[in-house]
């Protein structure tokens, strides 16, 4: 095996190269690798410079991020190499090129010299993992860079082109060119012209311009708007370190790195980016699988859900054709797509050109005829399955061989719909959220039938148009919406016992919930949760319980549809929930034709686990039941698509930080005090064996 770091000679120039692909992290290896070159380059005085240059299609993308989680994780190595490279004194420089990111982009500020390709991206992205870049990137950024622009690109963890680089002097020079040639071009210039070492940590960071409360407002900003993230105030005062002495602004940086690093925070955000990374790997598929073309795609229903989905293929090149049953309703989605461009453009996001260019890859027609040259057709009807049936039964005779047929159902039975299409084998469910032009979670359903190279077709799809896709077998509700309906049946049976709306959402907003659960489903639509529920019903899946889910089949027959209609479990001034006397009306009312008994005791403590515990216990079930593939992606689904707050990981990493006994006792104690006649409360054998075993369920896999 090739070693991952080596040192070999270019005339004058000693050239240590990076070859861990696919983009050369700093594994383990690699940082001995860098210290072991360093020591070959000190003892060969024949070299007159040193050229860092990383192999492949990008220099060094950051570190291993795996190691973060052993115990006995030390940076002392890397950075004492960093420290030694910048203390050399020949000059040293960074060939810059594909991404320069985390530790790759603090390698690069040590070297005393930086030159880079103009397609080159530079970044700071630790804070999207909980933590802050903990290499004496917070201490040499703001010697070259300043204050103010350091403290945006490490607390957003956003990237700049080349460009952009050179003008804030992180690099020295963009040139054209391969990336080897260009450094070591740029490198015999240097020893042309007896170019000297330069080293940032000789630098003091300036902080001309900057009001004389720069840190401290910035500290207040990080405490009140990212309070649930610690490493927004860390990387504030990481950053303001730099003002000090270098060796006492390292010892500052270490310090907060190490306080992030072990932080539950960190932790959960580390889990969701592994989590992200195994969705798209599908047990059981070849690796060597033939995708099926998708060069054109039609959507039957040009509603808010057809709209938003069309809009996904046409910003990602894709010509797409929406097909709709009056002249009136194709109009009124057309002007909503054109709408959401234009308000896009307004705000800067989108140039003329490109929305011009976005809408001329859209049409709009009532002959449904015009699917038949499309390569993947999705129907995007109202959710009701007697509709969804005859919808697919025409796609099956419309559309042409070996088109792909998906159905965007948020809780129908997918295997039935693909048996009405005449060819199940070409089906797969397709659940977008909404706003389908917005959300980045996709639920890819996996029929009894779907062919294979349809799921892998459909997968590598969500990427091209920018989602996440996570893949569900067939069952009410796939991942999300099965958990979110016990989610809201404990809602509903909490504000029958006397909890309001507001007390409701306010206890799991306080967790860092987008919004709660009577406040989401508003914004959804009443009507629409209330015909979910119907539906369940004619298909055999509501328990024999009176009370179940009565609240929103009442709103429903009030017609208080939420948002939209001004009136749901809130009343709306504008977009603003206001508390309405009518919905506490309308639970006591039920509670009284139901027997439920009122209460005046219900805490937030208990509407917190009254809601997710039961959520968690759904979730196990959906693994041992083989819904979902992976326990994280169960967890992606949740915090990319139900507002579900990742600084806790997603509903079964959390379940492992609060301690599966824990919620097997909570469990165990709802089933005694609220009695268990309809089995919400029976526990899955899955999470009772795990909590019996001390065993964590964000680590299970299945046998």
């Amino acid at each position: 095996m090739t070693a991952p770091v080596t040192l070999t000679r270019h005339g004058d120039i000693a050239l240590l190269r990076i070859d861990n692909p696919p983009v050369n992290a700093l594994s383990p290896g690699v940082v001995a690798g860098l210290a072991s070159a360093v020591d070959a380059f000190e003892a060969d005085r024949s070299f007159k410079a040193l050229l860092v240059h990383g192999e492949g299609r990008t220099f060094v993308a950051g570190g291993d991020i795996n190691s973060f989680d052993d115990p006995h994780f030390s940076a002392k190595l890397y950075n004492g190499t960093l420290a030694r490279i910048e203390a050399l004194d020949r000059p040293v420089a960074a060939a810059l090129h594909g991404t320069v990111l985390g530790g790759g982009l603090e390698l690069a500020l040590a070297c005393h010299y930086r030159v880079s390709v103009p397609t080159a991206v530079f970044g700071f992205p630790e804070v999207k993992l909980g933590i802050l870049p903990g290499s004496l990137g917070t201490q040499r950024l703001p010697r070259v860079a300043g204050a103010e622009l350091t403290l945006d690109l490490i607390g957003t963890g956003r990237s700049i082109d080349a460009a952009a680089a050179l003008k804030a002097g992180i690099v020295d020079e963009v040139r054209e060119g391969e990336p080897l040639q260009v450094g070591l071009a740029f490198v015999e210039a240097l020893i042309a012209r007896s170019a000297p070492p330069r080293r940032l940590s000789e630098r003091s960071v300036s902080l001309e311009g900057l009001p004389a409360d720069f840190f401290d407002k910035a500290l207040d900003e990080a405490s009140r708007r990212k309070a649930f993230y610690p490493a927004a105030r860390n990387i504030v005062l990481a950053v303001q370190a730099s003002t000090l002495p270098f060796a006492e602004g390292e010892a500052v940086e270490a310090r907060l790195f190490e306080e992030l690093r072990t932080s539950p925070q960190s932790q959960a955000l580390r889990h969701l980016f592994f989590a992200e990374r195994q969705a798209s790997k599908i047990p059981g598929l070849p690796k060597d699988l033939s995708l099926r073309p998708v060069r054109s795609v039609g959507i039957v229903g040009a509603g808010t859900m057809g709209g938003g989905i069309a809009m996904n293929f046409a910003n990602a090149g894709i010509p797409t054709v929406l097909v709709e049953t009056s002249q009136e309703a194709l109009d009124r989605g057309l002007k909503a797509i054109r709408g959401n461009y234009e308000a896009s453009a307004a705000k800067g996001r989108l140039t003329t050109a490109q929305v011009a260019e976005r809408l001329g890859l859209l049409s709009g027609t009532l002959d449904d005829a015009s699917l038949a040259g499309c390569d993947l057709v999705i129907e995007a009807v109202f959710e009701n399955m007697d509709l969804k049936k005859q919808v697919c039964a025409r796609l099956g005779q419309v559309c042409k061989p070996g088109a792909i047929i998906a159905t965007n159902t948020s809780t129908l039975d997918v295997d039935v719909l693909a048996e009405a299409t005449g060819r199940p084998a070409d089906v797969v469910g397709t659940h977008f959220f909404s706003p389908a032009n917005v959300m980045r979670l996709l639920e890819v359903v996996r029929g009894a039938t779907t062919a294979p190279d349809v799921l892998a077709t459909v997968m590598q799809l969500a990427r091209t148009i920018k989602k996440i896709a996570v893949v569900s077998g067939v069952c009410y509700g796939f991942i999300g919406n099965r958990m979110a309906e016990v989610y809201m049946r404990e809602a509903e049976f909490l504000m029958m016992e006397g909890a309001s709306p507001a007390e409701i959402d306010g206890a799991v907003e306080a967790l860092g919930m987008a919004m709660g659960p009577c406040r989401m489903l508003d914004m959804a639509g009443i009507d629409v949760g209330a015909k979910t529920v119907i539906e369940y019903g004619k298909a055999g899946g509501l328990p024999p319980d009176d009370s179940y889910r009565a609240v929103v089949r009442r709103m429903f027959e009030l017609g208080r549809f939420g948002q939209k209609t001004g009136v749901g479990y809130y009343r709306y001034d504008g977009r603003k929930p206001v508390t309405d006397p009518e919905t506490a009306r309308v639970a006591e009312e039920l509670a009284n034709a139901h027997g439920i008994a009122r209460r005046s005791d219900i805490g937030a403590q208990e509407i917190v686990e009254r809601l997710l515990v039961p959520m968690i216990n759904e979730g196990a079930k959906i693994l041992e039941e083989g819904i979902a593939y992976r326990p994280g992606d169960i967890d992606m689904v949740w915090t990319s698509g139900y507002g579900f707050p990742d600084h806790r990981g997603g509903p079964i990493f959390m379940a492992d930080q609060i301690g599966l006994p824990v919620v097997a006792e909570r469990i165990a104690h709802y089933a005694s005090v609220r009695g268990n006649p309809y089995g919400y409360w029976t526990a899955s054998s899955l999470l009772t064996d795990l909590a019996s075993q001390g065993r964590k369920l964000s680590d299970w896999t299945a046998a």
